[in-house]
């Protein structure tokens, strides 16, 4: 697979320079003490103790002790890392309540939720929940030994494959319930009344957050609406891809031949998404699944013997292009059949119950969208700084024809409108010297 895209380097020190600085306000001793006052209030009790903040990838999060030996939260995004806080709570909390009325998968009891004018300190907004007693996260239960912290999680080839399939029913049942939850547009459902919910703002994902965090985009050029057709959605994040590159000026490319590439693969993505190609016709117009950019297993918590007691961070949760669900989680390629078969057996036991349908079984739809490779077009749709590695190897093949190297990326330049092969020119030139003018700068 080709090398992925680089972070903004700049942009990157930016963001932990505000964090950092954030961080110093947090540790003051009277912050400390009004967050301990303020758990308090919300969860009632006496206080037994306070423990140290912990970082998360967006949030920091404390706990607070409670003689009657139960626990509460705070958590507060991280500024500087998470760019969208008071929308994220906002939608997180909506999200949460509508899954947990209508599914049986297990989330924190929130507690309170506010904005920052309300957080101590003017910390940022906030979410106080229930803590869930655990033994670690799904993810440290199956990763291989030894890795460190800051290794990349990696499944235990010697797991038993009893107890991979134990977990993986769990999380069958988990997705099949998501399954069942549908909109009639893409994007963030929210409460208008009581018991009445609807898709009425824009879906805020994961995607959208690094790129302006370490790709230096601007919030204006992001998703801005909810979307009624696949195809719309897929149109505006191609949109989006093209957008990145343009806007990140720092290592967005390694070489005037890289920076060809770069562009003739986003413009070829986006005339795809024209012309209908990365949806599929029966999916287009819905319903549209619920689907989480986050839903992996260092978000899951569970017991010594691997039973999932909670689920956490719903953050970038929002109805999504039926694709999205339709695709394998977390792929281990070498487990995908172990996977299929533990989903396959819960969605008979469901049939069985009558709670599933045969038309919504998932097992099938994701061997499919594995094998004709839509399980890559959705990837590459959701992970910016993938997108280069993810279309040559297999978008590309796909569609043209390609050896999976992208070597003929300059063949494909005929495939584009007159415009984008005039401009093409223009666009390397100014690239190249956006990295010219960072190198003279160092």
């Amino acid at each position: 697979m080709e090398p992925r895209m680089k972070f903004d380097d700049a942009a990157w020190e930016r963001s932990d320079a505000i964090f950092d600085e954030w961080k110093s306000k947090l540790y003051e001793e009277t912050t400390m003490r009004a967050i301990g006052n303020f758990i308090k209030k919300h969860r009632g009790g006496v206080p037994k103790e306070l423990f140290a903040p912990q970082r998360g990838a967006y949030n920091v999060t404390i706990r607070m002790l409670f003689d009657d030996g139960g626990s509460a939260i705070i958590r507060i995004p991280c500024p500087g890392i998470h760019v969208f806080a008071e929308e994220k709570v906002r939608k997180e909390v909506s999200i949460m309540k509508y899954i947990s009325e209508n599914t049986t998968i297990p989330i924190p009891f929130v507690l309170h939720h506010g904005m920052t004018d309300e957080c101590p300190g003017r910390l940022g907004p906030f979410i106080i929940m229930e803590w869930v007693e655990n033994v670690e996260t799904l993810s440290d239960a199956l990763n291989l030994p030894g890795l460190s912290v800051q290794d990349r999680h990696l499944l235990d080839p010697a797991i038993a494959e009893d107890k991979l399939e134990f977990v993986y029913e769990q999380v069958a049942d988990i997705l099949l319930q998501l399954s069942k939850l549908t909109f009639d547009k893409i994007g963030a459902p929210i409460e208008s009344e009581p018991d009445v919910w609807a898709v009425t703002e824009r879906p805020l994902t994961f995607d959208m957050n690094e790129l302006v965090q370490l790709g230096n985009c601007p919030q204006s050029k992001l998703l801005d609406s909810t979307y009624c057709t696949s195809t719309a959605y897929y149109s505006a994040i191609a949109d989006m891809k093209i957008m990145h590159l343009d806007m990140q000026r720092n290592d967005a490319i390694e070489s005037p031949e890289d920076c060809r590439r770069k562009y003739i693969g986003r413009h070829l993505f986006k005339k795809l998404a024209s012309e209908k190609r990365l949806s599929q016709p029966e999916l287009e117009n819905g319903p549209f699944h619920i689907w989480c950019d986050d839903l992996r297993p260092g978000n899951m918590l569970v017991d010594k013997d691997c039973r999932i007691l909670a689920v956490i961070d719903w953050e970038f949760t929002y109805a999504a292009p039926t694709e999205f669900s339709h695709n394998p989680p977390w792929l281990y390629e070498r487990r995908l059949q172990t996977f299929l078969r533990a989903l396959a057996g819960r969605e008979q036991a469901a049939i069985g119950r009558g709670t599933l349908k045969e038309e919504n079984i998932l097992s099938r739809r994701m061997r499919e969208n594995w094998e004709s490779g839509q399980f890559w077009i959705d990837y590459a749709v959701r992970r910016s700084w993938a997108f280069d590695a993810i279309f040559w190897t297999h978008i590309d093949r796909k569609f043209f024809g390609g050896n999976g190297k992208g070597e003929e990326y300059e063949e494909r330049l005929s495939l584009l409108s007159e415009d984008e092969r005039e401009n093409i020119g223009a666009f390397v030139v100014k690239k190249v010297e956006e990295s010219r003018t960072r190198i003279l700068r160092e």
